[in-house]
């Protein structure tokens, strides 16, 4: 069987609901034009005229219009002024009823939601830009598309409300972000999205509903093995189930969470390098929180809640568990005391008055912000993080008294924007969660030596001869190329970049902060971070060999023909300027 087109299911409609009308026309058409034909008309010189088909159709085009020229070729008889009475009234009356019907074709729910399908496809099948699906615009879906946007990264979005795929036709996108309102999970809606486009990067998939995430990952493996998934999963069994699939990358919002929550207590330097990173607000390169030790306790016991207490359990934090579901004989928290009811008296119970700080993870904002209410009366000296289910509800949790607020669909799109724009970020934080907090605070030091008090810039460079070909050249010659050496200065030789190289990727391998003097190969990903400045300057000793040779030696090499000759004639005396040299290179 044949599969049916947006085009084809247009036309189909099209032709269903303008049938009648059609026929109408052509009906009173037809019988008016052979009426005009067969009336005679005004009698010259003793024979009655009658008009030919060719006037009769002239004639009665504009006069079913309403729109009167007057009588041609020649004035009317009674009998052809009779028979054009009748045909301009039966004229006007099909043409009412043929527009009314076109006016209800085009308010028909199937017709428009064809032909959005047609025009969405069109569009997406005429970009040649990489862009990304994203199946899901709820909070999270919002959120990642603004930071795709900013990274001038195009999406293509699929999501099921109506009013969700509206909103994009007001949103101040630097690119062009094409929507449909359909169900994500069905082949034919993913095919439109360009789930087969040579152009498209990645599919990331953000619904509420972990079983559709998880039939639009397995769907999308089988239409495009080679395409990217990033799924989202709070469920442990499709999380087990998507990891089995190739090339598919689970995001758990509530995992991300708990860890997160874990770096702020007990790994601030980290939570501080990775917040900047990713461009928080507030945040200062080098001034993590100050968070107490001690017990901690932990009010809301679901699926967030399990997470964020076997993470803080398993690495030797104190936690006291405040269950306001009543779930405490149906949990088994290793110990720690479940209660009831997260109220004045559950707090006291808690150890609300000697207790380092306070962790308020339900799944309601109502709930959590009636909780730091009774905080700030029990005990306004304890550390307080919330957690933010709506981003609508942002100006309420600004304006409470707590120490942090995780958004888990804003952490959500965090993370899922670092796997799309630099995945080699997340892998270096990963690295220094697994080692010791010297690491972390030493590339702090650089980090704030380089870049100082400007917001960071995270790029990547393949060392290929398209992005950098006078490297590539060198290293095709047995040269060698370093990251000290990339990152000179070229206008001083003494000096360097106000950026740092982070990683390397060589083939499917990751090398965290490699040493100055450590040998690139071609083929290489780099990942630097530094200013947006850096990147430009950067960019001229990739591409031009003459700046390449500078920051690799010192030295300024004679360009032109006679220049080239003068040196071998006279030696040293015409050398290139050397490191002392003080002047832009380009």
């Amino acid at each position: 069987m044949t599969t049916t087109s947006d085009l084809d299911r247009v036309g189909m409609i099209l032709l269903r609901y303008m049938r009648r009308p059609l026929f109408v026309l052509l009906f009173v058409y037809s019988v008016g034009i052979i009426g005009m034909v067969l009336m005679p008309g005004r009698v010259v010189d003793g024979e009655t005229t009658h008009m030919d088909l060719f006037h009769a159709f002239y004639f009665f085009t504009y006069t079913a219009t309403t729109t009167g020229f007057g009588e041609l070729p020649n004035g009317f008889s009674d009998e052809q002024r009779l028979w054009t009475i009748f045909c301009l009234y039966t004229g006007a009356i099909a043409w009412f009823y043929a527009i009314g019907s076109l006016i209800n074709l085009v308010q028909n729910p199937h017709f428009i939601q064809s032909m959005d399908g047609f025009r969405f496809a069109r569009k997406v099948r005429r970009n040649a830009e990489p862009f990304v699906i994203l199946c899901g615009f709820g909070d999270a879906g919002s959120l990642l598309a603004r930071g795709l946007s900013d990274h001038r990264m195009r999406a293509v979005i699929l999501d099921v409300d109506p009013e969700r795929i509206k909103a994009l036709g007001v949103r101040d996108y630097t690119v062009a972000m094409p929507g449909l309102c359909a169900d994500a999970s069905a082949p034919k809606h993913l095919l439109a999205a360009g789930v087969e486009h040579p152009a498209c990067r990645a599919l990331v998939t953000l619904t509420n509903d972990d079983d559709t995430n998880l039939k639009i990952a397995v769907m999308s493996r089988h239409l495009n093995p080679r395409l990217r998934v990033i799924c989202r999963s709070t469920s442990t069994r499709h999380g087990a189930t998507l990891r089995a699939l190739d090339n598919v990358t689970v995001v758990d919002p509530f995992l991300i969470f708990a860890q997160l929550l874990y770096w702020v207590i007990a790994r601030s330097e980290l939570h501080n390098l990775n917040a900047w990173f990713v461009g928080a607000p507030g945040v200062t390169l080098g001034a993590p929180l100050r968070v107490p030790q001690g017990e901690w306790i932990l009010c809301g016991f679901g699926r967030m809640g399990h997470r964020i207490h076997r993470c803080l359990h398993d690495h030797g934090i104190g936690v006291r568990v405040i269950d306001p579901c009543e779930r405490s004989d149906e949990t088994d928290t290793e110990g720690d005391p479940v209660l009831a009811q997260a109220d004045h008296s559950a707090l006291e119970a808690a150890g609300i008055g000697d207790a380092a700080g306070i962790v308020a993870a339900m799944n309601r904002d109502a709930d959590n912000l009636s909780t730091l209410l009774s905080v700030n009366e029990l005990n306004p000296d304890v550390f307080r993080i919330v957690r933010q289910n709506s981003h609508e509800n942002q100006v309420v949790f600004d304006a409470a008294r707590t120490d942090l607020v995780l958004q888990h669909s804003l952490t959500t799109a965090r993370r899922i924007l670092k796997l799309l724009i630099s995945p080699l970020i997340q892998e270096l934080i990963d690295w220094l969660a697994q080692r010791e907090p010297t690491r972390t605070e030493a590339l702090v030091a650089r980090l704030q030596a380089a870049v100082g008090d400007e917001p960071p810039h995270l790029w990547s460079v393949r060392l290929n001869p398209d992005e950098a070909p006078a490297v590539t050249r060198l290293l095709s010659e047995e040269g060698v190329v370093t990251p000290g050496a990339l990152c000179r200065d070229a206008r001083y030789f003494s000096q360097a970049l106000p950026c740092e190289m982070l990683a390397i990727r060589r083939e499917g391998q990751s090398i965290m902060l490699p040493d100055a003097d450590f040998p690139l190969e071609a083929g290489d990903e780099l990942l630097f971070c530094g200013v947006q400045a850096a990147e430009l300057m950067l960019q001229a000793t990739l591409h031009n060999p003459y700046t390449l040779h500078y920051v690799l030696t010192g030295v300024d090499p004679p360009r032109g023909y006679v220049f080239r000759w003068l040196a071998d004639r006279f030696g040293g005396r015409c050398r290139g300027n050397t490191s002392n040299s003080r002047h832009p290179r380009t």
